[in-house]
């Protein structure tokens, strides 16, 4: 039997039990291993090796499995954090227009040419274009601009950023990407999708349809016994879609407790985390913002050793995923956000806090909730009590609004 057969396993059975989180929580909050820091996991990698590569769909590239996620603030002089990750083979950056206030692009220009050659560099932006109001004209234009920003003639990848209506994914969309690439300003068209209830209708539009070569989207070892997206994942991968995962920790305030203990010779928490997306061999790779250079090697670390999750670690994961489960926000906004009457953006505000609280990033969190309308964040009047009953994590969904408005809006 191949290795890869044996990852696809043991990545079913982790996926078995995460869809009984709950249960595991349950049963599991008696048989907590004691608490204590791990003492085993490797935070170096090894030295003269690779990051592991994998194929990006039906596109020809090969991408490193771990990719530089670029949503925070760079240094443009000479950020050691780019350097470091490229040197171990980190070759694949994801940016966004909209990331670290704008300026993300700007900063990541004078990487590309301190590396010297472009074509080294597998470089993706997004670019987002609110709710259903988006055009192909709107896209090309901020597309100029990304181009501009970079300072380079061409993105490898370009995705509608933070796609929620399967109206975007229509034929005039599809015809703008291959637009673009005859152009020569892209290589590749896709999307990125966060928001947890529309990404298995939005994965299978793409997967019918076609004309798209790469989708980033929300998932991590609290989605990966979803049905639904699992065989989302399926039909993407099937049609030759490369898929990248993105939001792959899912932290939530008390993270710091859980790694105290979680319970490993081989991987820290955060590793085992990613090590569950690796596991899945359908995903070619995962876009993670290193905040500095030893949450780089922690990464890679990871990414290199050839070592799998156990099983044992793998439960440790589902019970954390239970047992936190009322403090991640999924993002499926269609099923809170349509028990309140007007436009309360539930999802978006608590992913917001999720930025500033387990992220760091409040100032981008702040920019983000302030760019919300009067109306899409008075939650104060509106009625939460059916919202809240609906939310299948259990969140208080007013406690938490009141909190995001408390330290968003200061």
């Amino acid at each position: 039997m191949s290795s890869g057969s044996i990852r696809r396993r043991e990545f079913i059975k982790g996926a078995m039990l995460t869809g009984a989180g709950l249960q595991l929580a349950e049963a599991g909050a008696q048989g907590q291993p004691a608490s204590s820091p791990p003492s085993g996991p490797m935070l170096t990698p090894p030295p003269d090796q690779k990051i592991p590569r994998r194929k990006l769909g039906k596109t020809g590239v090969d991408t490193p499995i771990l990719i530089m996620g670029c949503c925070q603030t760079l240094d443009a002089a000479y950020d050691k954090r780019l350097h470091r990750a490229y040197a171990i083979g980190v070759d694949h950056l994801d940016t966004a227009q909209m990331y670290a206030e704008g300026q993300s692009h700007k900063t990541l220009a004078p990487f590309i040419k301190q590396v010297g050659d472009r074509k080294k560099l597998f470089i993706g932006s997004k670019v987002f274009q609110k709710g259903e109001e988006g055009t192909p004209e709107a896209f090309k234009t901020n597309i100029d601009l990304c181009l501009k920003d970079l300072e380079t003639d061409y993105m490898d990848a370009f995705y509608m950023h933070i796609v929620q209506h399967p109206r975007l994914l229509d034929p005039e969309f599809v015809k703008m990407g291959e637009e673009l690439k005859k152009a020569g300003k892209i290589r590749f068209f896709g999307f990125s999708c966060h928001h947890g209830d529309s990404i298995p209708t939005l994965m299978n539009k793409a997967a019918a349809v076609g004309g798209f070569d790469v989708i980033m989207f929300r998932y991590s070892f609290r989605e990966c016994g979803d049905l639904e997206l699992n065989k989302a994942i399926d039909a993407c991968h099937k049609a030759g879609i490369g898929l990248i995962a993105i939001k792959t920790l899912a932290s939530v305030p008390d993270d710091q407790e859980q790694v105290k203990q979680f319970q490993s010779k081989n991987f820290t928490l955060i590793q085992a985390k990613l090590k569950a997306v690796w596991a899945d061999e359908r995903i070619a790779g995962i876009a993670s913002q290193m905040g500095n250079v030893q949450h780089v090697m922690e990464n890679a670390a990871a990414a290199i050793s050839p070592t799998q999750l156990s099983m044992e670690e793998f439960m440790q994961l589902h019970r954390f995923a239970g047992q936190s489960a009322h403090q991640h926000c999924k993002g499926c906004s269609g099923v809170c956000e349509s028990c309140v009457e007007g436009p309360l953006r539930i999802a978006d505000t608590l992913r917001y806090l999720m930025y500033a609280e387990c992220y760091e990033q409040r100032d981008m969190a702040r920019a983000l909730y302030a760019e919300l309308s009067e109306e899409e964040r008075r939650f104060d009047l509106a009625d939460l009590s059916a919202a809240q009953n609906a939310c299948p994590q259990g969140i208080d969904i007013a406690a938490r609004l009141a909190h995001a408005h408390s330290i968003l809006s200061a």
